[in-house]
């Protein structure tokens, strides 16, 4: 059936990558992260693989349409998103609806021969000005689904929750049915919202919001000044506050202090640089705002969980294309 697999299934995947011809091995390889060309087609609504396997062997890539990730018996395995590197446990469920999220799982410590894996990946146009998602009856989906942009990681509870219906999803054979229990599980997912962020606005080019005008001025500011002297006195001037009174407004809105969020700014935008140019990293490293090498290194190693060199090498590693 167009738009659905069965169970154990997934055909080989293709990609649109740079590529250049070495000389010395014959072969061509990818220069930068691969963006996958997925199963779907232009009438298509999802595709769903289920399957078994002893490793992981994919590489770092991003593609068009959206992605629910379902792994079991995985513990140890390293799950990359955007600029979020962790380790996960023995379940775990991610969804992703952003077309230039780089994402990949790695084998790390896991050493399990049986990793159980369900892939969905689907299009729901849910941005457009017309679609029934700026309606209420799925504006929790909505909701889920724009937080998804820099990857929503899911508690324990709300994988067990829709676990048995994600494992029944690929033997339902009615197409119509089929959709309906898809939106039925996002539904459930949805009403957690515990789900976990995790690419920072600024690598995952998501525009930052906020219920809060004033705190999103200061934001804005932030992001379009992120490589000047960015003081709390100044930043509390644009919102016409004290600085004491907005040092207390700022975390309270955003459960983050004023010098937290600045750092965090700031290492996404490095982060998104290490990925995109070539430039050194002491030159990212000033060109952020940073003004010490030695402390935007540690900095970038207690955030990341990795040095500004690993993360590079993470993504632009040489890949072959067999």
């Amino acid at each position: 059936m167009a738009g659905f697999s069965c169970p154990q299934i997934w055909p080989c995947r293709k990609f649109f990558v740079s590529l250049r011809h070495d000389q010395n091995h014959g072969v061509l390889m990818e220069t930068g992260v691969l963006r996958e060309i997925t199963p779907l087609g232009e009438h298509d609504f999802m595709y769903v693989a289920d399957r078994h396997k002893k490793e992981f062997d994919f590489p770092i890539h991003c593609h068009d349409v959206m992605e629910l990730n379902f792994l079991e018996n995985a513990a140890g395995a390293c799950r990359v998103v955007g600029d979020c590197s962790e380790v996960i446990g023995d379940i775990d469920l991610v969804l992703i609806t952003s077309p230039n999220l780089e994402h990949v799982w790695e084998q790390h410590e896991c050493q399990s021969d049986d990793i159980h894996e369900i892939t969905v990946q689907f299009n729901i146009y849910f941005e457009e000005e017309r679609s029934p998602f700026h309606t209420n009856p799925y504006k929790s989906i909505y909701q889920m689904m724009m937080r998804a942009k820099h990857g929503l990681a899911f508690s324990r509870q709300a994988i067990m929750t829709v676990y048995q219906r994600l494992v029944n999803l690929v033997s339902i054979e009615d197409k119509f049915l089929m959709a309906q229990e898809w939106f039925y599980i996002l539904y459930e997912l949805s009403k957690f919202d515990d789900a976990r962020e995790l690419a920072s606005s600024t690598f995952a080019k998501v525009a930052v919001s906020s219920e809060s005008r004033r705190v999103l001025k200061v934001k804005d500011y932030i992001n379009h000044h992120i490589n000047d002297d960015l003081r709390l006195d100044q930043l509390a001037d644009l919102v016409a506050m004290s600085p004491s009174a907005f040092s207390r407004f700022f975390k309270l809105r955003t459960g983050k202090n004023l010098s937290e969020y600045i750092i965090d700014i700031r290492l996404g935008h490095a982060a998104r640089r290490l990925v995109d140019t070539i430039d050194s990293i002491s030159e990212i490293c000033w060109s952020c705002g940073f003004n010490n090498l030695s402390n935007f290194n540690r900095l970038f190693r207690s955030r990341k969980g990795c040095t500004p060199t690993e993360f590079r090498e993470k993504y632009q590693k040489t890949k072959i294309i067999v």
